[in-house]
């Protein structure tokens, strides 16, 4: 499981790919915990559609714990909520 806590924005997504890019190949499956996370911004969703499309290139299973209200509004308004893999609240 890799839990994200604060923002998910520009500065920090380096930050999320390096932990991602540890992880790649190592597990069958992938839990990205957003519940901790207080924003996310543009850069954050790029980042979460990669770790998705990279994780399961490599045939492993991709999940996500929904974040907070206001980071999954942003999913939402963006349709990608529908597109990506939450786990029921």
């Amino acid at each position: 499981m890799l839990r994200l806590a604060g923002e998910l924005d520009l500065a920090t997504v380096p930050v999320f790919e390096e932990a991602r890019e540890a992880l790649h190949g190592a597990y069958s499956a992938i839990v990205l915990d957003l519940s901790a996370l207080e924003f996310i911004d543009s850069s954050g969703l790029r980042a979460v559609i990669a770790a998705q499309q990279l994780t399961e290139g490599a045939g492993a299973r991709f999940e996500i714990v929904p974040g907070p209200p206001a980071v999954q509004r942003v999913f939402e308004v963006t349709g990608l909520d529908r597109q990506l893999s939450f786990r029921s609240r």
